[in-house]
């Protein structure tokens, strides 16, 4: 990562380094006071906090799964429309996200995500669905 990097570049790869379980990567853009925040939970705050989380997805059970759909800077602050997935096991949670980045030195600063609880619910059941029926 440098800093010339399009801010778009650095967010969509960090984003990928976590579906990837590359911790390493992911955490190497990240600011060491980040403040990562999916709206309606508590906000986690520093890079070893942050990456405590990412390693659990990383783990054989876990894992997190993105598709960008749209992706938009203006100047350090990028903006995603995406579909996230939680995975656990068999079970794989699909919902949508929208994400503000800001950016600081060349890396994440702030993550903050919005997600409707009802479609993230609708994720769950489908995904309870596909897991007991094998589709």
């Amino acid at each position: 990562m440098t800093e010339t990097q399009q801010p778009t570049a650095i967010v969509a790869d960090m984003l990928y380094a976590v579906r990837d379980r590359d911790t390493d990567r992911a955490m190497a853009l990240l600011h060491e006071e980040i403040v990562w925040h999916n709206v309606g939970l508590p906000k986690v705050r520093g890079s070893s906090n942050v990456g405590w989380f990412m390693k659990a997805l990383a783990k054989p059970a876990y894992g997190f799964d993105v598709e960008i759909h749209h992706i938009a800077a203006d100047g350090d602050i990028v903006l995603t429309e995406r579909t996230d997935a939680l995975i656990w096991r068999r079970l794989r949670i699909e919902f949508w996200v929208c994400g503000t980045f800001e950016m600081r030195d060349g890396t994440v600063a702030v993550w903050r995500d919005h997600f409707d609880n009802v479609d993230f619910l609708k994720g769950v059941v489908r995904g309870a669905f596909r897991a007991i029926t094998g589709r």
